[in-house]
């Protein structure tokens, strides 16, 4: 079997377990509709005002479309692997030829496919609900590769969570905690001025704060160049890590 055949065989695999995977579809897709609701139809933002919400609508973008591209990877990926390790499967596909990179990068593809149609769905829905306006041009498109290197990112990680922590159970309670801080202290909800000084080069150092800032420049019209490269370095970094995490045998 060819390695495009193989990567395929585990593509198709994977994505029908996350489809069988009723909750896993939920926190997906209707999880992130709930969180644009309340915060963007019910609370809503208050740029004359002060507080959290203080600035228009579209500058909260980035947080929206963080949801799942930081949380369902992390999850995802991770209690995969520990699902996995649990049934002894990497016993049985370390008799076969495919490679732990390979394994990993047919699930990220799964990731990239549901989370970028749930990004456009949810990217669609704030403009509708919360009347965030965007400059429509070419850096627009920046959007793809920004969510695909986000996920990727996060795949890698789930895979390292899913490696170290030593139950599914395990992997859950990680990655909330590694996903709930970054989510919200990457430039996405909470702007940099209203966080202490010296946390402010924490933020910095936090992958997610370039998703936003790409994001952000994409939306406005601004070059999101640089936030995409950095992006995309960092999101080659941890699939390789994550691809060396993967387990041969348990």
């Amino acid at each position: 079997m060819s390695r495009v055949r193989r990567i395929r065989a585990a593509f198709v695999a994977a994505l029908l377990a996350f489809t069988r995977r009723k909750t896993a579809v939920f926190f997906t897709f209707f999880f992130p509709i709930l969180i644009i609701l309340i915060f963007g139809a019910l609370v809503q933002t208050q740029p004359t005002g002060g507080g959290l919400f203080a600035r228009p609508p579209a500058y909260y973008i980035p947080g929206y479309l963080g949801v799942v591209v930081v949380f369902t990877p992390l999850s995802r990926v991770g209690s995969t692997i520990a699902r996995h390790r649990d049934g002894n499967r990497f016993e049985k596909l370390a008799t076969t030829p495919l490679r732990r990179w390979e394994w990993l990068l047919a699930h990220t593809l799964v990731n990239v496919a549901i989370i970028g149609l749930a990004a456009l769905l949810l990217f669609a829905l704030v403009l509708l609900v919360t009347g965030a306006s965007v400059i429509v041009g070419p850096g627009l498109l920046a959007l793809a590769p920004l969510v695909v290197a986000g996920v990727a990112l996060f795949c890698g990680l789930g895979s390292i969570i899913g490696r170290v922590a030593d139950s599914q159970d395990g992997v859950i309670a990680a990655s909330n905690a590694v996903a709930f801080p970054v989510w919200v202290l990457s430039e996405t909800f909470v702007p940099p001025g209203m966080l202490p000084a010296w946390f402010r080069s924490v933020t910095t150092l936090s992958p997610l704060t370039y998703f936003s800032r790409g994001v952000r420049a994409a939306t406005s019209g601004a070059d999101p160049t640089v936030a995409l490269l950095v992006l995309a370095a960092v999101a080659l970094a941890f699939f390789v890590a994550g691809a060396l995490a993967v387990p041969n045998t348990e």
